[in-house]
């Protein structure tokens, strides 16, 4: 007689499968920060560049009007369609600032064509303009994915809307914007400021020495690339409500300290204080800056404070290390 044999086939017990999940669990922690590592140089290269097309085009700015781009533009006189300078800070309309001025210098002609220059940035006329999102503008390290945002007055009520952009110009160690005055070169010592007009000869510190822009996260506070309205202020988010709002003009500038009116602090990038006029970056460990000769500097959080200080200077001359 056949006997048939039949294959013992036997499957996992628990305590295997088990095992096999928490290898793989194992498996999984060790790779994920290594992904997550990778994903984040892949961001901070793409901010690296979006900051060095923005030097370019500012440098090409340069070579065409024998200046850089201002930082803002407001009507001395305050007259017309540009409405009455504010009486705290002397802004007046038109307000465009630096990004209005260099669409045509960054492939962005057809949005500069649908500007009306001639009347202020926030008039109903320039709102398909102003809500334009420029890629170059947006670093992708910033998680709060909104690409509008609304311009607020004191009280809160939305006086303009306009797309974002997650860098700063940099005024210098003082903030201009908090003195009564109408010419701010006296009070601002870095490249740029309200109608500001800084040639390459101006900047006697060297260009390679001198901090031109950074970044701005808008988990901390909205900024863009459009224009300053009279009256509006910029306050942080919710999150970092300890720290104050500030003048209109922080929606394009930022400076590092020392100042009066701040007590005499310096912030280096990502400093605790949080003002919304100062380098903030989701970037760990530092912020990408842009140099006034196009390069792309990482500054760490660590940086010594009179060398960020002495950075964010055009004619300090003061003698920075190279290595900071």
């Amino acid at each position: 007689m056949n006997h048939c044999l039949k294959a013992d086939r036997r499957g996992f017990t628990l305590i295997e499968l088990l095992v096999v999940i928490a290898i793989i669990a194992v498996l999984i922690a060790l790779l994920l920060p290594a992904v997550q590592s990778a994903r984040e140089a892949a961001r901070r290269a793409q901010c690296v560049n979006n900051l060095k097309q923005l030097g370019l085009a500012m440098h090409n700015y340069e070579s065409t009007f024998g200046v850089f781009p201002p930082g803002y533009m407001t009507d001395r006189l305050g007259l017309g369609v540009n409405g009455p300078r504010q009486p705290d800070t002397f802004d007046a309309g038109p307000g465009w600032a630096y990004g209005a001025a260099l669409l045509s210098f960054m492939e962005q002609s057809p949005v500069a064509q649908a500007l009306n220059f001639n009347l202020p940035c926030n008039f109903p006329a320039n709102v398909t303009g102003v809500l334009t999102v420029i890629s170059t503008h947006l670093c992708p390290s910033v998680s709060e994915s909104s690409t509008v945002f609304n311009v607020l007055d004191l009280p809160g009520n939305p006086i303009a809307r306009f797309a974002r952009s997650h860098y700063v110009l940099n005024a210098g160690r003082d903030e201009p914007w908090s003195y009564s005055v109408l010419e701010q070169r006296p009070f601002a010592d870095g490249p740029f400021f309200r109608n500001s007009d800084i040639r390459i000869s101006n900047v006697t510190d060297g260009l390679s020495n001198s901090m031109f822009m950074s970044e701005h996260t808008a988990i901390l506070s909205d900024k863009t690339w459009v224009g300053v309205v009279p009256g509006a202020v910029v306050c942080p988010r919710p999150r970092f409500a300890f720290a104050s709002c500030d003048f209109a003009a922080t929606l394009i500038l930022s400076h590092s300290g020392p100042s009066a009116d701040e007590n005499f602090v310096i912030h280096p990038p990502n400093a605790r204080t949080s003002h919304v006029c100062q380098v903030f970056s989701e970037h760990p460990g530092g912020a990408n800056c842009l140099m006034g000769d196009g390069s792309v500097r990482f500054i760490k959080e660590t940086v010594n404070q009179l060398t960020w200080a002495a950075l964010c200077t055009i004619a300090g001359g003061e003698v920075i290390s190279g290595d900071f």
